[in-house]
């Protein structure tokens, strides 16, 4: 999970023609990295907040809603927005699930992890942050899409948090120089241990904790 760019073959690995390699085949017609940077992120903006307005404080979260969020935010740039991918996927020597597997493990995930961890309602925030560490590993871990895993997981941990009253989420430890750390608890998670998961996400709390009964 080191190189910052996955390895992966068949359509879904299509490159926009001019960008040499560097974008993928998009509606906007970008070829600068730069710009779809951008574009990207301005379209997570609006998802988000798009999000936290459909999404309330009791709603269980499934597969059908992770696809509908990650075409909430890439609907409108890559053609393959909120579809599993079919393609398999690797970084840094680490190869993420078989393609073929992925609608039962999401389907699995579903059952026993969304179900036992959402809606994600009042409670101490050791709990919350068990709750967001455990979802945001097996969702990465699945990675189900061609690209844009790791902001997903992240905006879920968002609505997850917002459900129990925590806003803002302080999400940035997991990056910058806390991202190698991140990178290390992922690999834990992989053993089903979340602890050191746990703790960043209750870094990520940061004392912001408030019942949940008192958000608006």
């Amino acid at each position: 999970m080191a190189s910052k760019r996955y390895a992966a073959t068949g359509s879904e690995s299509e490159f926009q023609p001019g960008s040499r390699g560097r974008v993928l085949r998009n509606f906007l017609g970008i070829t600068r990295a730069r710009e779809m940077e951008e574009a990207e992120t301005d379209a997570l903006d609006t998802a988000q907040r798009e999000a936290l307005q459909a999404y309330g404080p009791s709603h269980r979260f499934t597969p059908t809603d992770i696809r509908h969020l990650h075409r909430m935010w890439l609907g409108e740039i890559y053609p393959w927005a909120g579809n599993y991918r079919t393609v398999n996927i690797g970084r840094g020597g680490f190869q993420f699930a078989h393609a073929p597997l992925i609608p039962g493990l999401m389907a699995v995930f579903s059952k026993e992890v969304l179900r036992r961890h959402t809606p994600c309602g009042a409670a101490a925030a050791v709990a919350v942050a068990r709750s967001l560490a455990e979802v945001h590993a097996e969702l990465i871990l699945i990675h189900p899409f061609r690209d844009g895993n790791g902001r997903i997981a992240r905006l879920v941990a968002l609505l997850m948090a917002s459900q129990a009253g925590i806003n803002p989420l302080r999400l940035s430890v997991l990056a910058g120089t806390g991202k190698k750390t991140y990178v290390q608890a992922i690999h834990a998670a992989m053993s089903r241990d979340y602890a050191p998961l746990e703790s960043l996400f209750s870094a990520a709390i940061d004392g912001r904790w408030q019942p949940a009964s008192s958000s608006t």
